[in-house]
Parts: C-alpha cells; structure tokens; sequence
C-alpha cells in the first residue's frame, strides 16, 4: 500500500526511540515472518504484559509492515501520546455501540489499504495463572467475518520475563530474550457469507484463540490446556488489575 509521508515520518520517529531501547533490554528472535500475507490481513497476537504491543509492532516494523493497534478510545485523549496516534493511524476502539462500529469501520478500510490491523483476540492481558492464551472476545472475528481478511496468529515469549503481567519495574538484567512466531492464517472459509450470530462469531474466536495457542505451545516447548482458561468460570473480573483468583506474578511459571 501506499503510506503517507506524514505516517512514515512519524512511525521513523517512534521507532528510532523505541527500537534502540527494545535492543538494549532484549534479545529478540523472529520466526516465519515470511509467512505473512501481502496484502491486508488481521494479526492476532497473545496478550501477556503491557510491553508485548511495542515487541510485535517491532517486528512488523523491521519487516516492512506498520502497524495497526485496535487501542482505547481513553489514549487518543492522553497529550502527546494521542497526537502520535491520530498521526499513525492507530485505531480508536469505543465502548458504545456506534463507536465500535466505527473502529471495525475505519479497520476495514486500512485493510482494505493493505495494513496490518493488530487485534489482541483475548482483549486484555491473559488472566490464566500459566499464561497461556485465555478464552477470546469476538471483535477479531467479528471484524474478520465482515472483512473476509486473513486472520494471522502471532505468538511471543519472553517479553514477560522483562515487565511481568502488571508488573511496576523491568527486570533488565540478565539480558533476556523474546521470540516472535507468525502462524498459518487462521481456517474460516465455512463461515464466511453465513449470518453473524453469537454461535458463529464464538466459533471463529475459539478457532482464532487455537491457533494462537497453537504457536505459543511451539514457542514454550511445552503443552497448552485442553480448554482455554474462562476469568467467568473463575470469577475473575474481565478487565483491570484486581482480576482475582489468578496467581500473582511472583507465583506464576
């Protein structure tokens, strides 16, 4: 697609801050990125700190493709950080029902462009107490479903290990090192054309949330749970920091 000045001047920026001090906290591994589909496509990553964002929008960076975020609404207002965003092009995501409309809108047409839009599946950070990818929102499947877009999984590792989940500091020392993995695009040409109801978006989020598992079980070498773990069944909180009954961080593998 064709990037504006404007767009590119301020992506350059960002990552000639960003990216030297990703470096210097972390070695990094990408894997499959020449997977990835050329034209617009939907990528799904998991969700395990406040960091991981800056770590995959740092390997799509050095691919090639600028990203996308689906981000609150609450942070286009916070000085600086809102300008920097208008100015990319990230994606303001509302509670009402108008507004969400208008995000899955306005994400339609950069993919349309042949942007990456980046939407976290889990909608917040992981509240599995092994932090592994949790139960899925639909807003990735609904906005594939109406786009007919790819939907890519992306698994990290490692960037947790730098600012655990919630965590206040970084733990810089010793060097650690945070793998990026690119998956097959997710399979949902069955429920492509089909009515958008509740059973049909819970599937293609279950299918998405899968694949995503999938490639995080590859990265950590280890086998994921047979089901997703539900905050609901948990009595967990959907959102904030107090979620409950999951482990603290110190308790955590």
């Amino acid at each position: 697609m064709t990037e504006t000045f404007g767009a590119r001047a301020v992506f350059a920026v960002v990552a000639g801050i960003a990216r030297p001090a990703l470096n210097l906290m972390m070695g990094r591994t990408w894997e499959r990125f020449d997977a990835l589909p050329e034209g617009g496509f939907i990528a799904c990553p998991n969700h395990v700190t406040e960091i991981d964002p800056l770590v995959v929008g740092h390997a799509f960076y050095n691919h090639g493709r600028l990203p996308r975020y689906l981000a609150k609404e609450s942070l286009f207002k916070v000085p600086v950080v809102g300008a920097v965003l208008r100015a990319t092009r990230q994606i303001p995501v509302a509670r009402s029902t108008v507004g969400a409309q208008e995000s899955l809108a306005l994400a339609r047409q950069l993919i349309d462009e042949g942007s990456v839009a980046i939407v976290y599946p889990e909608g917040t950070l992981t509240r599995d107490p092994e932090e592994w990818p949790m139960r899925g929102r639909t807003g990735a499947a609904r906005l594939a479903l109406q786009t007919g877009a790819p939907v890519v999984p992306i698994a990290h590792w490692g960037a947790q290990q730098v600012l655990p989940r919630y965590g206040k500091s970084l733990k810089i020392w010793p060097r650690k090192r945070v793998r990026v993995r690119v998956g097959d695009p997710v399979d949902l040409s069955d429920l492509m054309g089909r009515p958008v109801t509740r059973t049909v978006l819970e599937e293609a989020t279950s299918r998405i949330i899968a694949a995503v598992t999938a490639e995080v079980a590859v990265l950590r070498g280890a086998e994921p749970p047979a089901k997703p773990w539900d905050p609901a069944v948990h009595g967990q909180k959907a959102t904030g920091r107090d979620f409950g009954a999951a482990p603290t961080d110190g308790e955590q593998a």
